[in-house]
């Protein structure tokens, strides 16, 4: 299996902001943004390992700035890391306000796929080149996230 390079699977996913997505201050809701996250770091999931995959957890999701009836909402989605049948798929979301250009950070997330066989059960997925500096640090940034989330697992085994 061929590893593949960040960039040949990320994607940029964008959205006007309407009124059936946010609450009555015309500010988008939060689970809203959360779906378009999810959707973007799917389609990454699916490019890099050709096939099915499904969302495994969101290890963080932080927001910065809210997003307004009216916004351009665009969420960036690339792959950090692999393991043998998982990938960390990193987002970033931010606003525009078309009418002024103005564009804020609102979001950022962390999170774990896996692929998916004809079965439904776990399947190997290629590794990744990180190719830019960029890139390579938010590898080397997932190494240590994956290494925080295993200890942790341990500890939640072991105080069972």
């Amino acid at each position: 299996m061929e590893p593949k390079t960040v960039a040949s699977t990320s994607v940029i996913m964008s959205h006007m902001m309407l009124p059936p997505d946010a609450n009555p201050a015309g500010i988008v809701h939060g689970g809203v943004v959360m779906k378009h996250i999810d959707d973007a770091a799917g389609v990454v999931a699916v490019r890099h390992s050709g096939g099915p995959a499904v969302t495994a957890s969101i290890d963080r999701l932080d927001f910065h700035n809210p997003a307004f009836i009216g916004n351009l909402l665009t969420v960036k989605a690339s792959i950090n890391l692999t393991g043998e049948t998982s990938m960390e798929i990193g987002t970033r979301v931010e606003t525009e306000d078309p009418v002024t250009g103005t564009v804020k950070h609102t979001a950022s997330a962390y999170l774990t796929f896996v692929a998916l066989d004809e079965n439904n059960r776990p399947r190997q997925v290629p590794g990744i080149i990180p190719a830019a500096a960029e890139e390579k640090r938010r590898n080397c940034e997932a190494i240590a996230r994956r290494k925080d989330r295993l200890a942790k697992r341990t500890i939640k085994k072991s105080c069972q």
